[in-house]
């Protein structure tokens, strides 16, 4: 009777605790019953919320493997399997779903939803960088002295072994950021708890916790890490020492040299906008080799490879590079029309308006408007983002005048350089280690989910186009 009791009260408390969160947050979501919040811990501690998770998770995925495992998530084409494997449906990430409409969600938050719930260092300010990182482990929502006690750890794990810094002087400066980058975590991964834990015979059950711990070592590493690139190839090699009292997004910028406030705030917001973005662009599916049991280190340096490529990462300095040639050209006080006639006469080029479209949003990038905001906040009569704004305007209409386009709207990367110049980080080259430092966030989260999760070496089935034509006929046919 009495454990009946006990059971009793909790549930009651479970169903009190979760009406005062859904009346808590339904003025930010709009009202809507949030069936996937996970009713708030209380401890400070990550890996012991991770410890009471996992087991729930690990459950509710042998059911739903139980219950709809035959279930088709929908045919391919031969058009998906020649095209990059677009929009093809097979693979499980946890952390965050791109929508066409609604752009990224982290953990089913909105951006917009994140900038109001999510803890922040000043009052009506961006989100902390440590309360994204909580929930993107945990699905929950951090309070403060969760995000506080996250900070504390990461600082506690940020030294860095004096032999990287060497192995990173051996390269030469003209290396480009992003080489150094992997380089850096390469050097790093002699660090790697798995692989150690993994040579001595550890379980299966077991994998998940040193995964974690080479995860949250690294991601308190990669600014300092970052931070000595930087000051290495262009400010002369001078240091910044990490400060004690500041947190992960502050102390980044503070590493690279910038003491300005704003600064400040605009690598937190840098930092928690471009953590996750769905399990399937190039960089977060190629930290999946990790499902051969690749320890971290090894799984996020092939991330970074992938994220160096101009199609991928290197975007947004191809976007810098773009305006600055429109400035080049015709200015920064231009009128409309001569505006519409650059563009124009880029696209008559040949060449594309970088920062434009997207593989899958057919709207404007929500990681757009947000930086947009940002801007009109803090920078609203700069030039350069007053050419920006102007582009906004002049450019989707175009493109959909040309008929090719599906998504005219502008991305993430069409604002992120600007802002990031009109502080004082000019050098469009290392743009994208920014971008790498943010996204170990979401894919080395993901990579402690496959681990407690058990998932198997991913190997999916390829075809030759032989293969393709017989298949193709024989269908056809009816065969």
């Amino acid at each position: 009777m009495a454990s009946h009791g006990r059971r009793f009260a909790l549930s009651k408390l479970r169903r009190a605790t979760r009406n005062s969160l859904v009346e808590q947050f339904a003025p930010v979501l709009g009202g809507i019953w949030i069936r996937w919040l996970q009713i708030p811990s209380e401890t400070t501690d990550l890996r012991e919320r991770l410890v009471n998770l996992i087991p729930e998770k690990q459950q509710k995925l042998k059911e739903i493997k139980q219950k709809y495992g035959s279930v088709s998530l929908g045919d391919t084409t031969v058009n998906m399997a020649i095209g990059g494997m677009r929009g093809i449906k097979g693979m499980l990430w946890e952390t965050s779903l791109l929508d066409a409409e609604e752009g990224i969600r982290f953990r089913n938050l909105s951006i917009p939803e994140c900038q109001k719930v999510l803890p922040t260092a000043v009052p009506e300010g961006e989100p902390l960088p440590e309360g994204l990182l909580w929930l993107l482990v945990t699905g929950d929502v951090p309070t403060k002295d969760q995000v506080s006690a996250l900070s504390k750890d990461l600082r506690s794990r940020a030294k860095i072994p004096g032999y990287v810094f060497d192995v990173l002087n051996s390269l030469p400066k003209s290396a480009h950021p992003m080489t150094q980058l992997t380089t850096g975590v390469m050097a790093l991964q002699t660090e790697s708890e798995f692989q150690e834990a993994y040579k001595k015979g550890v379980p299966k059950t077991k994998y998940w916790e040193y995964t974690y711990e080479d995860s949250l070592n690294l991601i308190a590493r990669l600014p300092e890490l970052a931070a000595f690139i930087y000051r290495r190839v262009y400010r002369g090699g001078e240091l910044v020492s990490r400060a004690s009292d500041l947190d992960y997004g502050a102390n980044f910028a503070h590493m690279l040299g910038f003491t300005d406030p704003q600064m400040h705030e605009l690598f937190r917001l840098y930092l928690t906008i471009h953590s996750d973005h769905e399990g399937g662009n190039v960089s977060a599916h190629t930290v999946r080799v990790g499902s051969a049991l690749s320890d971290p280190y090894l799984s996020f340096a092939a991330g970074m490879n992938g994220l160096a490529g101009p199609l991928h990462g290197l975007a947004n300095q191809e976007v810098l590079r773009w305006i600055h040639e429109v400035v080049k050209e015709i200015g920064t006080h231009v009128t409309t029309e001569q505006l519409k006639d650059y563009v124009w006469k880029t696209l008559k080029s040949g060449k594309v308006v970088p920062g434009y479209g997207h593989a899958v949003l057919r709207k404007t990038d929500p990681r757009y408007i947000c930086q947009r905001e940002f801007a009109l906040k803090h920078l609203p009569n700069d030039p350069l983002f007053q050419l920006v704004s102007k582009l906004y305007e002049v450019v989707p209409p175009i493109l959909l005048e040309t008929g090719k386009v599906k998504n005219p709207w502008p991305n993430v990367d069409a604002h992120s350089g600007v802002l990031l110049q009109y502080f004082g980080l000019t050098e469009a080259n290392y743009f994208t280690v920014l971008f790498g430092v943010s996204r170990a966030m979401g894919v080395l989260s993901q990579l402690i989910w496959d681990r407690a999760l058990g998932l198997p070496i991913e190997r999916p089935k390829s075809v030759t186009t032989a293969w393709i034509e017989d298949y193709a006929q024989k269908k056809l046919a009816g065969n």
